[in-house]
Protein backbone atom coordinates (compact mmCIF):
# COMPACT_ATOMS: atom_id res chain seq x y z
CA UNK A 1 0.00 0.00 0.00
CA UNK A 2 2.93 2.40 0.34
CA UNK A 3 3.61 4.67 2.81
CA UNK A 4 0.11 6.12 2.99
CA UNK A 5 -3.68 5.54 2.92
CA UNK A 6 -5.66 7.69 1.76
CA UNK A 7 -9.52 7.44 2.28
CA UNK A 8 -10.87 9.90 0.25
CA UNK A 9 -8.30 10.03 -2.75
CA UNK A 10 -9.39 5.78 -3.13
CA UNK A 11 -13.12 6.75 -2.49
CA UNK A 12 -13.20 9.71 -5.10
CA UNK A 13 -11.01 7.10 -8.04
CA UNK A 14 -13.72 4.86 -7.86
CA UNK A 15 -16.84 6.73 -7.81
CA UNK A 16 -18.58 7.21 -11.09
CA UNK A 17 -17.83 10.42 -13.50
CA UNK A 18 -21.28 11.57 -12.12
CA UNK A 19 -19.73 11.61 -8.37
CA UNK A 20 -16.74 12.87 -9.69
CA UNK A 21 -18.24 15.83 -10.52
CA UNK A 22 -20.75 16.19 -7.70
CA UNK A 23 -17.09 16.16 -5.75
CA UNK A 24 -15.70 18.95 -7.58
CA UNK A 25 -17.82 21.04 -7.02
CA UNK A 26 -18.22 20.13 -2.91
CA UNK A 27 -14.49 20.45 -2.68
CA UNK A 28 -13.60 17.82 -0.12
CA UNK A 29 -12.29 19.01 2.68
CA UNK A 30 -8.36 18.48 3.57
CA UNK A 31 -7.69 16.36 6.54
CA UNK A 32 -5.81 18.50 9.84
CA UNK A 33 -2.46 17.11 9.23
CA UNK A 34 -2.73 18.64 5.40
CA UNK A 35 -4.35 21.53 6.46
CA UNK A 36 -1.43 22.30 8.90
CA UNK A 37 1.17 21.71 5.55
CA UNK A 38 -0.58 23.87 3.57
CA UNK A 39 -0.91 26.71 5.73
CA UNK A 40 2.87 26.66 7.01
CA UNK A 41 4.16 26.16 2.99
CA UNK A 42 1.88 28.68 2.28
CA UNK A 43 4.32 30.92 3.34
CA UNK A 44 7.91 28.82 3.34
CA UNK A 45 7.41 28.11 -0.09
CA UNK A 46 4.19 29.57 -1.71
CA UNK A 47 5.03 28.84 -5.28
CA UNK A 48 4.85 25.14 -4.53
CA UNK A 49 1.71 25.64 -2.07
CA UNK A 50 0.02 27.55 -5.11
CA UNK A 51 1.01 24.53 -7.40
CA UNK A 52 -0.61 21.72 -5.54
CA UNK A 53 -3.89 24.45 -5.01
CA UNK A 54 -4.49 24.21 -8.93
CA UNK A 55 -3.92 20.58 -8.75
CA UNK A 56 -6.20 18.45 -9.40
CA UNK A 57 -5.04 16.46 -6.42
CA UNK A 58 -6.25 19.91 -4.29
CA UNK A 59 -10.04 19.17 -6.44
CA UNK A 60 -10.31 15.76 -4.34
CA UNK A 61 -8.83 16.91 -1.50
CA UNK A 62 -5.69 14.86 -1.45
CA UNK A 63 -2.91 17.08 -0.02
CA UNK A 64 0.77 17.30 1.17
CA UNK A 65 0.18 15.12 4.19
CA UNK A 66 -1.51 11.92 2.17
CA UNK A 67 1.58 12.25 -0.99
CA UNK A 68 4.35 12.31 1.87
CA UNK A 69 3.00 10.59 4.94
CA UNK A 70 5.83 7.76 5.79
CA UNK A 71 6.12 4.74 8.39
CA UNK A 72 8.81 5.55 10.82
CA UNK A 73 10.88 2.33 10.01
CA UNK A 74 10.74 3.68 5.99
CA UNK A 75 14.69 4.27 5.61
CA UNK A 76 13.98 8.07 4.72
CA UNK A 77 11.27 8.46 7.77
CA UNK A 78 11.91 11.61 9.85
CA UNK A 79 9.38 13.80 12.34
CA UNK A 80 8.10 16.51 11.23
CA UNK A 81 5.86 18.75 13.22
CA UNK A 82 4.57 16.14 15.11
CA UNK A 83 4.19 13.97 12.14
CA UNK A 84 6.75 11.08 10.23
CA UNK A 85 6.81 12.13 6.90
CA UNK A 86 9.56 11.01 3.29
CA UNK A 87 10.75 14.02 1.18
CA UNK A 88 10.65 11.46 -2.14
CA UNK A 89 7.04 10.38 -2.67
CA UNK A 90 7.62 7.36 -5.27
CA UNK A 91 5.62 5.53 -7.85
CA UNK A 92 4.96 3.02 -4.53
CA UNK A 93 3.26 5.70 -2.62
CA UNK A 94 1.49 7.07 -6.01
CA UNK A 95 0.39 3.65 -6.26
CA UNK A 96 -1.91 3.40 -3.38
CA UNK A 97 -4.11 5.36 -5.50
CA UNK A 98 -3.05 5.18 -8.82
CA UNK A 99 -2.72 1.60 -8.91
CA UNK A 100 -3.26 0.35 -12.88
CA UNK A 101 -1.08 3.68 -13.52
CA UNK A 102 1.48 2.10 -11.13
CA UNK A 103 1.69 -1.31 -12.17
CA UNK A 104 1.67 -0.66 -16.12
CA UNK A 105 4.77 2.19 -15.31
CA UNK A 106 6.53 -0.94 -13.25
CA UNK A 107 7.04 -3.13 -15.84
CA UNK A 108 7.95 -0.44 -18.56
CA UNK A 109 11.66 -0.08 -19.71
CA UNK A 110 10.88 3.43 -18.25
CA UNK A 111 11.55 1.88 -15.15
CA UNK A 112 14.46 -0.50 -16.35
CA UNK A 113 16.27 3.01 -17.08
CA UNK A 114 19.20 2.69 -14.26
CA UNK A 115 19.91 -0.56 -15.98
CA UNK A 116 22.47 1.85 -18.23
CA UNK A 117 24.31 1.96 -15.31
CA UNK A 118 27.75 -0.62 -16.15
CA UNK A 119 27.02 0.08 -19.64
CA UNK A 120 29.48 2.01 -22.26
CA UNK A 121 27.00 5.18 -21.85
CA UNK A 122 27.61 4.84 -17.89
CA UNK A 123 31.36 3.92 -18.40
CA UNK A 124 31.88 7.46 -20.29
CA UNK A 125 30.06 9.38 -17.56
CA UNK A 126 31.41 7.71 -14.80
CA UNK A 127 35.43 6.92 -16.12
CA UNK A 128 36.29 8.62 -19.52
CA UNK A 129 34.46 11.96 -18.28
CA UNK A 130 33.74 11.65 -14.46
CA UNK A 131 31.39 10.79 -11.84
CA UNK A 132 30.00 14.94 -11.70
CA UNK A 133 29.36 14.45 -15.40
CA UNK A 134 27.63 11.27 -14.65
CA UNK A 135 25.57 12.43 -11.46
CA UNK A 136 24.37 15.98 -13.29
CA UNK A 137 23.71 14.61 -16.80
CA UNK A 138 22.92 10.78 -17.05
CA UNK A 139 21.13 10.09 -13.69
CA UNK A 140 18.71 13.24 -14.55
CA UNK A 141 16.91 11.86 -17.25
CA UNK A 142 18.02 7.64 -16.47
CA UNK A 143 17.41 7.89 -12.59
CA UNK A 144 20.35 7.01 -9.65
CA UNK A 145 20.08 4.82 -7.06
CA UNK A 146 19.50 6.58 -4.21
CA UNK A 147 21.26 6.55 -0.91
CA UNK A 148 21.10 7.46 2.42
CA UNK A 149 24.66 9.16 4.09
CA UNK A 150 26.31 6.90 6.56
CA UNK A 151 27.91 8.56 10.23
CA UNK A 152 31.22 6.86 11.66
CA UNK A 153 29.49 4.01 13.38
CA UNK A 154 28.11 2.96 9.75
CA UNK A 155 24.45 4.08 10.65
CA UNK A 156 22.15 6.50 7.96
CA UNK A 157 23.67 10.02 9.46
CA UNK A 158 21.06 12.40 10.43
CA UNK A 159 20.96 16.60 10.51
CA UNK A 160 20.61 18.05 14.03
CA UNK A 161 16.77 17.78 13.95
CA UNK A 162 17.03 13.91 13.38
CA UNK A 163 15.80 13.83 9.27
CA UNK A 164 18.45 11.27 7.38
CA UNK A 165 20.91 12.82 5.13
CA UNK A 166 20.25 11.71 1.60
CA UNK A 167 23.60 11.50 -0.72
CA UNK A 168 23.66 14.99 -2.41
CA UNK A 169 25.05 12.96 -5.65
CA UNK A 170 22.40 10.58 -6.14
CA UNK A 171 19.37 12.92 -5.38
CA UNK A 172 17.59 15.48 -6.21
CA UNK A 173 16.79 13.90 -9.40
CA UNK A 174 13.81 12.64 -11.41
CA UNK A 175 14.97 10.25 -13.30
CA UNK A 176 12.73 8.39 -15.12
CA UNK A 177 14.12 4.82 -13.32
CA UNK A 178 15.14 5.71 -10.04
CA UNK A 179 15.70 2.87 -7.54
CA UNK A 180 14.20 4.68 -5.04
CA UNK A 181 14.98 4.12 -0.91
CA UNK A 182 11.81 1.61 -0.75
CA UNK A 183 12.22 -0.50 -3.58
CA UNK A 184 10.26 1.34 -6.23
CA UNK A 185 11.85 2.18 -9.30
CA UNK A 186 11.20 5.51 -11.17
CA UNK A 187 9.80 9.16 -10.91
CA UNK A 188 5.79 9.92 -11.57
CA UNK A 189 7.26 13.83 -11.62
CA UNK A 190 9.61 12.83 -14.86
CA UNK A 191 6.50 13.81 -16.27
CA UNK A 192 3.61 15.02 -13.90
CA UNK A 193 6.10 17.74 -12.50
CA UNK A 194 5.38 18.51 -8.75
CA UNK A 195 3.14 19.93 -7.58
CA UNK A 196 0.33 20.12 -9.86
CA UNK A 197 1.29 16.81 -11.42
CA UNK A 198 -0.25 18.03 -14.52
CA UNK A 199 -2.49 15.44 -16.84
CA UNK A 200 -1.64 18.57 -19.84
CA UNK A 201 2.21 18.11 -18.86
CA UNK A 202 2.63 14.53 -19.47
CA UNK A 203 0.98 15.04 -22.79
CA UNK A 204 3.28 17.89 -24.21
CA UNK A 205 5.89 16.44 -26.32
CA UNK A 206 8.66 18.69 -24.75
CA UNK A 207 7.94 16.98 -21.67
CA UNK A 208 8.85 13.63 -23.09
CA UNK A 209 11.92 15.96 -25.02
CA UNK A 210 13.70 16.24 -21.41
CA UNK A 211 15.63 13.30 -22.18
CA UNK A 212 14.41 11.88 -25.63
CA UNK A 213 16.91 14.53 -26.61
CA UNK A 214 20.63 15.28 -27.81
CA UNK A 215 22.78 13.37 -30.27
CA UNK A 216 22.43 10.06 -29.36
CA UNK A 217 18.59 10.09 -28.93
CA UNK A 218 17.30 13.02 -30.66
CA UNK A 219 13.32 12.06 -30.23
CA UNK A 220 12.58 15.66 -30.05
CA UNK A 221 13.97 17.14 -32.49
CA UNK A 222 12.74 14.96 -35.43
CA UNK A 223 9.19 15.06 -34.12
CA UNK A 224 9.98 18.87 -34.31
CA UNK A 225 10.85 18.31 -38.08
CA UNK A 226 8.30 16.04 -38.44
CA UNK A 227 5.10 16.45 -40.32
CA UNK A 228 3.49 14.96 -36.57
CA UNK A 229 5.09 18.06 -35.13
CA UNK A 230 4.52 21.12 -37.29
CA UNK A 231 0.79 20.22 -37.02
CA UNK A 232 1.12 20.33 -33.31
CA UNK A 233 2.46 23.69 -32.81
CA UNK A 234 0.00 24.74 -36.10
CA UNK A 235 -2.48 23.28 -34.27
CA UNK A 236 -2.04 23.81 -30.38
CA UNK A 237 -5.16 25.07 -29.14
CA UNK A 238 -7.17 22.51 -30.66
CA UNK A 239 -5.45 19.34 -28.85
CA UNK A 240 -7.35 20.00 -25.70
CA UNK A 241 -4.22 18.85 -23.55
CA UNK A 242 -6.40 19.25 -20.37
CA UNK A 243 -9.60 17.09 -21.34
CA UNK A 244 -10.09 14.52 -18.79
CA UNK A 245 -10.69 12.12 -21.44
CA UNK A 246 -7.92 12.17 -24.10
CA UNK A 247 -9.27 9.91 -27.03
CA UNK A 248 -7.98 9.99 -30.55
CA UNK A 249 -10.69 10.89 -33.05
CA UNK A 250 -12.67 11.56 -29.63
CA UNK A 251 -11.36 14.41 -28.38
CA UNK A 252 -8.91 15.65 -30.24
CA UNK A 253 -7.67 15.09 -34.17
CA UNK A 254 -5.51 18.02 -34.51
CA UNK A 255 -2.11 16.55 -34.02
CA UNK A 256 -0.08 13.26 -32.25
CA UNK A 257 2.48 13.88 -29.69
CA UNK A 258 4.46 10.94 -28.42
CA UNK A 259 2.01 9.94 -25.55
CA UNK A 260 -0.70 9.95 -28.75
CA UNK A 261 1.15 6.80 -30.33
CA UNK A 262 3.15 5.39 -27.24
CA UNK A 263 0.41 5.81 -24.47
CA UNK A 264 -3.22 7.67 -25.34
CA UNK A 265 -6.49 6.05 -25.66
CA UNK A 266 -8.35 5.39 -28.81
CA UNK A 267 -11.96 3.84 -29.14
CA UNK A 268 -10.44 0.22 -29.07
CA UNK A 269 -6.98 1.08 -27.15
CA UNK A 270 -7.04 2.01 -23.13
CA UNK A 271 -4.17 4.37 -22.00
CA UNK A 272 -1.17 2.65 -20.88
CA UNK A 273 1.78 3.54 -18.77
CA UNK A 274 4.16 1.33 -20.56
CA UNK A 275 5.49 3.44 -23.19
CA UNK A 276 7.23 0.24 -25.06
CA UNK A 277 3.78 -1.69 -25.44
CA UNK A 278 3.55 -0.44 -28.94
CA UNK A 279 7.48 -0.79 -30.00
CA UNK A 280 8.59 -3.17 -32.33
CA UNK A 281 12.15 -2.81 -33.35
CA UNK A 282 14.63 -1.62 -30.36
CA UNK A 283 17.14 0.50 -31.87
CA UNK A 284 19.33 1.47 -28.96
CA UNK A 285 21.62 -1.34 -29.47
CA UNK A 286 24.51 -1.94 -32.37
CA UNK A 287 22.42 -4.26 -34.09
CA UNK A 288 18.85 -3.59 -34.12
CA UNK A 289 16.61 -6.54 -33.61
CA UNK A 290 12.64 -7.16 -33.64
CA UNK A 291 11.28 -7.40 -29.90
CA UNK A 292 9.97 -10.15 -28.19
CA UNK A 293 6.22 -10.14 -29.59
CA UNK A 294 6.92 -8.07 -31.88
CA UNK A 295 4.15 -8.29 -34.28
CA UNK A 296 1.44 -7.60 -31.42
CA UNK A 297 3.66 -4.17 -30.52
CA UNK A 298 3.17 -3.52 -34.03
CA UNK A 299 -0.52 -4.32 -34.32
CA UNK A 300 -1.03 -1.81 -31.17
CA UNK A 301 0.71 1.28 -33.18
CA UNK A 302 -0.70 0.62 -36.36
CA UNK A 303 -4.01 0.71 -35.41
CA UNK A 304 -2.75 4.40 -33.96
CA UNK A 305 -1.40 5.36 -37.46
CA UNK A 306 -4.96 4.07 -38.71
CA UNK A 307 -6.67 6.73 -36.70
CA UNK A 308 -5.04 9.27 -39.48
CA UNK A 309 -3.82 7.03 -42.40
CA UNK A 310 -5.25 5.07 -44.33
CA UNK A 311 -4.17 1.22 -44.73
CA UNK A 312 -1.71 1.55 -48.02
CA UNK A 313 -0.52 4.17 -46.02
CA UNK A 314 0.26 2.33 -42.88
CA UNK A 315 2.15 -0.82 -45.03
CA UNK A 316 4.03 1.60 -47.24
CA UNK A 317 5.72 3.86 -44.19
CA UNK A 318 6.43 0.34 -42.24
CA UNK A 319 7.78 -1.01 -45.59
CA UNK A 320 10.32 1.72 -45.59
CA UNK A 321 11.32 1.68 -41.91
CA UNK A 322 11.95 -2.37 -41.72
CA UNK A 323 14.25 -2.00 -45.13
CA UNK A 324 16.05 0.99 -43.66
CA UNK A 325 16.58 -0.57 -40.33
CA UNK A 326 18.26 -4.06 -42.63
CA UNK A 327 19.96 -1.77 -44.25
CA UNK A 328 21.37 0.30 -41.63
CA UNK A 329 22.23 -3.37 -39.98
CA UNK A 330 23.73 -5.29 -43.11
CA UNK A 331 25.75 -1.89 -44.34
CA UNK A 332 27.37 -0.37 -41.28
CA UNK A 333 26.10 -2.10 -37.54
CA UNK A 334 27.60 -6.03 -38.69
CA UNK A 335 30.55 -5.30 -40.64
CA UNK A 336 31.77 -2.52 -38.50
CA UNK A 337 30.98 -4.90 -35.41
CA UNK A 338 33.09 -7.82 -37.05
CA UNK A 339 35.93 -6.00 -37.85
CA UNK A 340 35.54 -5.16 -33.87
CA UNK A 341 35.16 -8.74 -32.60
CA UNK A 342 38.24 -9.86 -34.83
CA UNK A 343 40.50 -6.75 -33.48
CA UNK A 344 39.99 -7.53 -30.28
CA UNK A 345 40.43 -11.59 -30.54
CA UNK A 346 43.54 -10.98 -32.19
CA UNK A 347 44.44 -8.59 -29.60
CA UNK A 348 44.91 -5.34 -31.44
CA UNK A 349 43.03 -3.48 -29.24
CA UNK A 350 42.16 -4.28 -25.47
CA UNK A 351 39.72 -5.72 -23.58
CA UNK A 352 38.85 -2.25 -21.92
CA UNK A 353 36.27 -0.16 -23.41
CA UNK A 354 37.25 3.50 -24.74
CA UNK A 355 41.32 2.78 -24.32
CA UNK A 356 41.65 2.81 -28.22
CA UNK A 357 40.70 5.18 -30.36
CA UNK A 358 38.78 2.95 -32.93
CA UNK A 359 36.49 2.07 -30.04
CA UNK A 360 35.53 5.88 -29.92
CA UNK A 361 35.02 6.11 -33.65
CA UNK A 362 32.95 3.05 -33.37
CA UNK A 363 30.53 4.09 -30.40
CA UNK A 364 30.24 7.19 -32.92
CA UNK A 365 29.26 5.38 -35.51
CA UNK A 366 26.52 3.08 -34.28
CA UNK A 367 25.77 5.16 -30.70
CA UNK A 368 25.27 8.31 -32.06
CA UNK A 369 25.06 8.41 -36.31
CA UNK A 370 23.42 4.74 -36.25
CA UNK A 371 20.68 6.04 -33.58
CA UNK A 372 19.92 9.08 -35.30
CA UNK A 373 19.52 7.15 -38.71
CA UNK A 374 17.11 4.55 -37.33
CA UNK A 375 15.16 7.11 -35.31
CA UNK A 376 14.49 9.39 -37.81
CA UNK A 377 13.31 6.69 -40.11
CA UNK A 378 11.00 5.29 -37.39
CA UNK A 379 9.66 9.68 -36.88
CA UNK A 380 9.33 10.69 -40.17
CA UNK A 381 12.56 13.04 -40.03
CA UNK A 382 14.45 12.99 -43.43
CA UNK A 383 17.46 15.17 -41.84
CA UNK A 384 18.19 12.86 -39.20
CA UNK A 385 17.85 10.21 -41.73
CA UNK A 386 20.05 11.44 -44.04
CA UNK A 387 22.52 14.19 -42.89
CA UNK A 388 22.60 13.57 -39.16
CA UNK A 389 22.79 9.81 -39.76
CA UNK A 390 23.88 7.37 -42.73
CA UNK A 391 26.12 10.82 -44.36
CA UNK A 392 27.72 10.66 -41.14
CA UNK A 393 27.73 6.83 -41.10
CA UNK A 394 29.24 6.65 -44.48
CA UNK A 395 31.89 9.39 -43.56
CA UNK A 396 32.92 7.88 -40.42
CA UNK A 397 32.93 4.22 -41.78
CA UNK A 398 35.06 4.88 -45.03
CA UNK A 399 37.44 7.42 -43.89
CA UNK A 400 38.03 6.62 -39.89
CA UNK A 401 36.65 3.32 -39.10
CA UNK A 402 38.22 1.52 -42.15
CA UNK A 403 41.88 3.25 -42.06
CA UNK A 404 42.22 2.93 -38.07
CA UNK A 405 41.38 -0.78 -38.63
CA UNK A 406 43.69 -1.49 -41.51
CA UNK A 407 46.43 0.31 -39.42
CA UNK A 408 45.71 -2.27 -36.74
CA UNK A 409 45.79 -5.03 -38.70
CA UNK A 410 49.03 -4.79 -40.03
CA UNK A 411 50.27 -7.01 -41.93
CA UNK A 412 48.03 -10.42 -40.24
CA UNK A 413 46.45 -11.84 -43.00
CA UNK A 414 43.66 -13.05 -41.35
CA UNK A 415 42.78 -9.25 -40.02
CA UNK A 416 43.00 -8.23 -43.95
CA UNK A 417 40.93 -10.60 -44.85
CA UNK A 418 38.09 -9.89 -42.41
CA UNK A 419 38.60 -6.06 -43.66
CA UNK A 420 38.64 -6.91 -47.62
CA UNK A 421 35.69 -9.34 -47.51
CA UNK A 422 33.71 -6.70 -45.95
CA UNK A 423 34.37 -4.02 -48.47
CA UNK A 424 33.64 -6.34 -51.07
CA UNK A 425 30.08 -6.83 -49.76
CA UNK A 426 28.08 -5.54 -52.96
CA UNK A 427 26.92 -2.43 -49.92
CA UNK A 428 30.32 -1.16 -50.28
CA UNK A 429 30.60 -1.58 -54.63
CA UNK A 430 30.72 1.99 -55.19
CA UNK A 431 34.63 2.52 -54.00
CA UNK A 432 35.11 0.85 -56.89
CA UNK A 433 34.44 3.69 -59.20
CA UNK A 434 31.36 4.73 -60.66
CA UNK A 435 33.06 4.58 -64.70
CA UNK A 436 33.83 7.16 -66.91
CA UNK A 437 29.99 7.34 -68.36
CA UNK A 438 28.29 7.47 -64.99
CA UNK A 439 30.73 10.25 -63.34
CA UNK A 440 30.33 12.61 -67.04
CA UNK A 441 26.36 11.54 -66.91
CA UNK A 442 26.50 13.30 -63.02
CA UNK A 443 29.04 16.42 -64.33
CA UNK A 444 26.28 17.11 -67.55
CA UNK A 445 23.77 16.98 -64.87
CA UNK A 446 25.10 19.98 -62.89
CA UNK A 447 26.60 21.77 -65.55
CA UNK A 448 22.73 21.81 -66.86
CA UNK A 449 21.13 22.49 -63.67
CA UNK A 450 23.67 25.05 -62.71
CA UNK A 451 26.10 25.92 -65.51
CA UNK A 452 29.44 26.68 -66.13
Amino acid sequence: MGRFVSVVAVLLIAMPASAKTAAKKTKPSLTPESQACYKCHSQKTPAIAQQWADSKHATFGVGCYECHQANAEDADAFAHYGRTIATIVTPKDCGSCHVQESEEFTQSHHAQATQFIGSLDNVLGELAEGSLAAANGCWQCHGSTVRLLLGSDGKPATDEKGKPKIDPLTWPNTGIGRVNLDGSRGSCTACHSRHVFSRAMGRYPDTCGKCHMGPDHPQIEIYNESKHGIAFRARQADMHLESESWVLGKDYSAAPTCPTCHMSATATQAVTHDVGARISWTLRPVISKKLENWEARRGKMQEMCGHCHGPDFVKAFYMQYDKTIDFYNDKFAKPAQQIMDALRAKKKITPDPFDDKIEWTFYLLWHHEGRRARMGASMQGPDYVQWHGFFEMAQHFYFELIPEAQQLAGDDPELKKVISDVLDQPEHAWRKGLGPEERQKILDFYKQRYGE
